[in-house]
């Protein structure tokens, strides 16, 4: 298992627009993007700095590898 990166929700939100999501809505600092084929929703904070273990959560939730992620940016 490789080691998460320090990434900002910026830098999330750009990987996950390369393999087809986009943002469907924004409350507040909570960015909600989507992906129709196959069916994906997550939601990204707005933060400078991503917690390890919510960038994680996010992963699992869009069923990502972090090897494939770290790729993505």
């Amino acid at each position: 298992m490789s080691k998460l990166p320090t990434v900002s929700g910026e830098q999330v939100v750009a990987a996950l627009r390369r393999i087809g999501f986009r943002v469907r809505r924004q409350h507040g600092s909570h960015i909600i993007m989507r992906r129709d084929e196959p069916f994906a929703q997550t939601v990204v904070p707005a933060h400078r700095e991503l917690d390890r273990g919510t960038l994680r959560a996010i992963l699992r939730q869009i069923d990502l590898s972090v090897e494939d992620f770290i790729r993505l940016l």
